[in-house]
């Protein structure tokens, strides 16, 4: 439409026409509904011939992170998924053998194709060895019950002792004053006492620690317990082979009643 100014016209540009959309070109045409189909085919039929074929078999246990023994317990546990497809792996079954280990503390697994399952563990740690009457168990950091021990073995570690009463046995988790105990044990891993510790005793307001030497270490309870190891390693340097206590319940103010051995 012109549009007159000081004389002049002007003519302003008209709108373009607006273009219809064809439905039919929004249609996928015959060739590629075809390709497509083709392709989801092929990719169905692939599944089905890894799901139901040895192409991903599994082969190979890899167990990473785990000494050999508890290495080979892994893999004893898992030899029923040998054979079967990576494709199809039962991933809930393979964490319910791992779980139901009780030197395993965490796992987890991962499909390495074509033929490798891999398993990543970290282990329990042992930390003591309870006793009741003349069985023992060797348990670790969370108070789990590892295994059975002849008498005699793992001499290196403290013991702890429970009453017959106490039902215990591999898998299990102990409670009450063995896991105490074990609570007092488990930072002597990385103590100067860790060699020295014959014996944990425990009772809901006591732990106590009972060196070879017969000198005893009173902890109140479980709370700064690395502080208190600390300090009773140095003060039981100090002391050498003297009988009696010393009370760390407050590590800042020990109090100690000893009684020096003869030397020889």
């Amino acid at each position: 439409m012109p549009v007159r100014t000081d004389g002049a016209v002007a003519a302003l540009p008209r709108p373009a026409p607006r273009r219809r959309v064809d439905p039919a070109r929004l249609i996928p045409s015959r060739r590629a509904t075809a390709i497509a189909l083709v392709v989801v085919a092929l990719g169905v039929g692939l599944y089905l011939l890894a799901r139901e074929s040895s192409v991903f078999a599994v082969e190979t246990i890899d167990v990473r992170g785990a000494p050999a023994p508890v290495a080979a317990q892994v893999r004893a546990a898992l030899a029923p998924f040998r054979d079967t497809s990576l494709v199809t792996l039962d991933g809930a079954g393979v964490e319910r053998r791992l779980a139901a280990l009780p030197v395993v503390a965490q796992a987890r697994y991962d499909r390495d194709f074509p033929h490798t399952l891999r398993i990543f563990i970290t282990p329990e740690r042992a930390v003591a060895v309870v006793r009741s009457g003349r069985y023992s168990w060797l348990v670790s950091a969370r108070a789990r019950v590892l295994s059975s021990l002849a008498l005699g073995e793992r001499s290196d570690l403290p013991r702890i002792w429970a009453p017959r009463s106490v039902s215990i046995s591999p898998g299990g988790t102990l409670a009450g004053n063995a896991a105490r105990a074990v609570e007092a044990a488990a930072p002597l891993a990385s103590s100067d006492l860790r060699k020295r510790v014959a014996t944990v005793r425990a009772t809901p307001d006591e732990l106590t620690l009972v060196l070879r030497s017969g000198l005893e270490l009173w902890l109140g309870n479980a709370s700064g317990l690395p502080l208190k190891l600390a300090v009773g390693a140095e003060i039981a340097d100090a002391l050498g082979r003297s009988t009696g206590y010393i009370d760390l319940t407050v590590p800042g103010r020990p109090v100690s009643k000893v009684n020096p051995k003869p030397a020889g």
